[in-house]
C-alpha cells in the first residue's frame, strides 16, 4: 500500500494535467481498463505463482486507478455542472462510491473467493464499455499554456515566480516547482490544500492502526471489522447521496466541511475513552457528517479553478492527500503500540487514536478560513 501512496503522489498531477489537455475521457479510459486486470488474474487461478503476478500487477495499476479515476471523475463533473450544482454533484459522486463498497462488502457474504473475483472483473469489464458508449468527452483545452493559472487572483497578485512563464498551465508533464507554483497562487486553494493533507492524516490513522487499537483493546475479528465498516459506510453513503445535495445550497461546502471535520475528532475521542464494545459500533454512525468533508473541500477546490484547470486541481489535492495516508501509520502505528504495552508513559490506551483525531481539530482552524472567492 505504500508503494501506491507513493506512485498516487507522482501520478495524479501528472494524469489530472493530461486530462486538461487531452480531454477527460481519453484519460479516465486508461485507469478504467486497467483496473481490469488485476481480478482477471485471480478469476482465472488462484495459485501462489498467480498470486504474485497478481500483487505486482495490483502494485503497478494501482498506482494510477486508484486516485485517478477519482480525479479524473471530479474535473468531469466539474466541466459538466454549474457551480450552483456541482457540490450536489461532487457529493452525488462520493456517495456512489460509498455505496458500491457496501454492496461489494455484502457481496463478500454470499460469493466464494473465485467468484468475487470473477464479479471484480466482469464489473470493471462493464464499467469500461459503458463509458465508452455512453460518456461523452468533454472539449480538450488545446490552449490551456496560454492561459494563466488561477487568473482571477493573480490579476492583483505579484507574481512569485521567476518568470511569466512558470505560471502559465502546465506543459504535459508538470514539474514539481510547477506545481508548488500553482498552489501558492490561491490563499484558498492552499487552505484547501492543508486541510486535505490533515484530514488524510486522520484518515490514514483511522486504517492499521485505528484497527490495531480496536483488535488489542476489544478483541475485535474479521467479522467485527467487517461489521463497522458497513456501519460506516452504509452512513457515509446515505449522507452523500442525500444530506449534502439537500445542505450544501442551504449552508454552503464551507459549513458542512468545518460540521464534518468537528463530527471525526468526535468519533475518534469518543473511541478512545470506549470500555464496552459497543462504544465503536455507536461512533461508527458519526462518518454520517465525516464522510462530507471531501466532497466538500473538492467542491471548493472546483470553485476556485478555471475550467482548464480542474483537472491539475483535483490531482494536486489527490497528491498531497496521498503523502498523509503515507505518513500516517509511521506516525500512529509505534505511538499506538506504546500505549497499548507496559511501557506506556502512563494509562491511556487510547491516546494514540486521540492523537489521530487531532488532525481532524487542528484542521478545523483553516477549514474556518475559507472563504470561497468565485471565479470572474
Amino acid at each position: 500500500m505504500q508503494i501506491i501512496g507513493i506512485g498516487l503522489v507522482l501520478m495524479m498531477p501528472i494524469i489530472g494535467n493530461l486530462s486538461d489537455v487531452y480531454g477527460r475521457k481519453a484519460l479516465l479510459t486508461i485507469p478504467v481498463t486497467l483496473s481490469i486486470i488485476p481480478p482477471v488474474i485471480l478469476a482465472y487461478r488462484r495459485t501462489k505463482n498467480f498470486y504474485y503476478v497478481y500483487y505486482v500487477l495490483r502494485t503497478l495499476t494501482g498506482m494510477i486507478c486508484d486516485g485517478g479515476i477519482q480525479c479524473v471523475a471530479l474535473a468531469y463533473v466539474a466541466d459538466n455542472m454549474s457551480r450552483a450544482k456541482r457540490a450536489s454533484a461532487i457529493g452525488i459522486l462520493a456517495g456512489v462510491g460509498s455505496a458500491a463498497f457496501v454492496c461489494g462488502t455484502l457481496a463478500d457474504h454470499f460469493l466464494s473467493t473465485s467468484q468475487i473475483f470473477l464479479v471484480a472483473a466482469i464489473a470493471s469489464t462493464v464499467a469500461a464499455v459503458y463509458m465508452q458508449i455512453f460518456l461523452e468527452d468533454t472539449a480538450c483545452f488545446e490552449d490551456s499554456i496560454e492561459q494563466p493559472i488561477l487568473k482571477s487572483e493573480l490579476e492583483n497578485d505579484e507574481l512569485d515566480c521567476e518568470t511569466e512563464k512558470n505560471i502559465k498551465v502546465f506543459k504535459k508533464v508538470p514539474s514539481l516547482k510547477d506545481i508548488i507554483c500553482f498552489l501558492k497562487k490561491s490563499a484558498t486553494f492552499s487552505l484547501a490544500a492543508s486541510v486535505a493533507f490533515l484530514n488524510s492524516l486522520a484518515e490514514g490513522g483511522e486504517q492499521a492502526p485505528f484497527q490495531y487499537f480496536l483488535k488489542a483493546q476489544f478483541h475485535f475479528k474479521k467479522d467485527n471489522f467487517a461489521d463497522v465498516m458497513l456501519i460506516a459506510n452504509i452512513c457515509s453513503a446515505s449522507s452523500q447521496l442525500l444530506l449534502m445535495p439537500m445542505l450544501a445550497p442551504l449552508i454552503g461546502e464551507e459549513v458542512l466541511l468545518c460540521l464534518g471535520l468537528t463530527a471525526g475528532f468526535t468519533n475518534l475521542l469518543i473511541d478512545s475513552i470506549a470500555q464496552s464494545i459497543w462504544i465503536p459500533y455507536t461512533a461508527a454512525l458519526l462518518p454520517i457528517f465525516t464522510s462530507l468533508v471531501k466532497p466538500s473541500l473538492q467542491s471548493i477546490v472546483s470553485k476556485q479553478i478555471g475550467p482548464n484547470e480542474q483537472g491539475i486541481a483535483q490531482g494536486c489535492i489527490s497528491s498531497i492527500s496521498s503523502v498523509a495516508n503515507i505518513l500516517s501509520p509511521l506516525m500512529y502505528s509505534p505511538l499506538t503500540a506504546l500505549f497499548l504495552s507496559e511501557k506506556a508513559p502512563f494509562p491511556y490506551p487510547g491516546f494514540s487514536i486521540l492523537c489521530i483525531g487531532l488532525a481532524w481539530l487542528i484542521a478545523i482552524i483553516p477549514s474556518a478560513m475559507i472563504k470561497t472567492i468565485p471565479l470572474i
